[in-house]
């Protein structure tokens, strides 16, 4: 799919191009029809039989009985409340299965991230889930080492938001070299979040190289003062941290006070992300998803020093107030 950008400013900031306003537009004006979202009957069955595996897997296989009983209590359960998830969730397992609901509506989907809810699913019905442990940041408290303030001064990249989100999706759901070819990003969530973009609420942040192709990116949902991140992808070194380096930057600016990255992982902790108890977290939302927030496109402010960090709180310190921000 041929992608053209229009009316379009950029500025170098720390010897990174930072595109600053424009509007994002496709040969087609993206259509459903592309490939990208959309899999081959050959790409289908393999993820079935894939996931089938991931699901009997050690760690994964105490949740099928479980998972068969809400399938079952879905199956005889009103068509009007079949896709409903409970407000007052019993949680399975420490990953904190909440239930099932295949309503992936722009609506569902900002109802139940304000309630922690996010869903992960290879196969068969959308399970949504709650972690007993969230990974999260204040994005003002992000950390940026030596190197990669480096990186982001030698303008190897031009960095934007919610230029190709379609695109950032779909590289994100593709297999990555040497990992199992299988993603719970399946094409109706591709779909979902698209619709969640277009409606204003899910952004992407685009890595292009020199050549002006797209070699990095993440997505993800915005509500109130809060980023739940989704995925990211990288095609080139470093590229997908420069996007959460960009990204974390400005949403420092514009006051938003979480981040969320789900489950904890090593590449998260290594930013500055900490663990967090589920109650902990939900309590968060309960005061920053009601904030004002930003609807629709957007776009890095001008002047924005993507390496200018300040780090002014002790470790111990879980909900951080801001750093002040200063910029070019």
């Amino acid at each position: 799919m041929a992608k053209m950008r229009t009316a379009v400013q950029s500025r170098s900031i720390a010897g990174t191009r930072v595109e600053i306003a424009g509007t994002a537009q496709t040969a087609t004006n993206f259509a459903f029809s592309d490939p990208r979202f959309h899999e081959s009957l050959t790409q289908r069955l393999r993820r079935w039989v894939l996931g089938t595996a991931y699901a009997l897997r050690p760690n994964r296989i105490a949740l099928m009985p479980r998972l068969v009983l809400m399938d079952l209590v879905r199956l005889f359960t009103p068509a009007a409340k079949r896709d409903e998830l409970p407000d007052h969730p019993v949680y399975y397992s420490t990953r904190g299965l909440v239930g099932i609901s295949n309503d992936l509506s722009v609506d569902a989907l900002l109802a139940n991230y304000r309630r922690g809810y996010f869903p992960v699913c290879h196969i068969g019905a959308m399970k949504w889930w709650c972690p007993e442990e969230r990974a999260v940041i204040d994005p003002s408290r992000t950390h940026v080492g030596r190197n990669l303030r480096r990186l982001l001064r030698q303008g190897k990249f031009t960095i934007t938001m919610d230029q190709d989100f379609a695109g950032v999706i779909a590289a994100c759901a593709a297999p990555r070299s040497g990992k199992t070819p299988l993603t719970w990003i399946t094409p109706r969530v591709m779909r979902a979040y698209y619709d969640a973009h277009k409606a204003g609420y899910a952004h992407s942040v685009e890595v292009w190289d020199e050549e002006g192709r797209l070699v990095g990116g993440l997505y993800g949902l915005a509500i109130g003062k809060v980023f739940f991140g989704e995925s990211q992808f990288s095609a080139a070194e470093h590229a997908s941290k420069v996007a959460l380096i960009a990204l974390h930057r400005q949403l420092a600016a514009w006051g938003y006070r979480l981040r969320d990255g789900k489950w904890m992982t090593p590449h998260l902790a290594s930013f500055g992300f900490k663990a967090m108890k589920r109650d902990e977290f939900k309590a968060l939302l309960d005061r920053y998803v009601d904030m004002p927030q930003k609807i629709g496109p957007w776009s890095f402010d001008a002047g924005l020093d993507l390496t200018d960090w300040k780090h002014e709180r002790s470790a111990s310190e879980t909900t951080p107030t801001r750093t002040s921000l200063k910029v070019a």
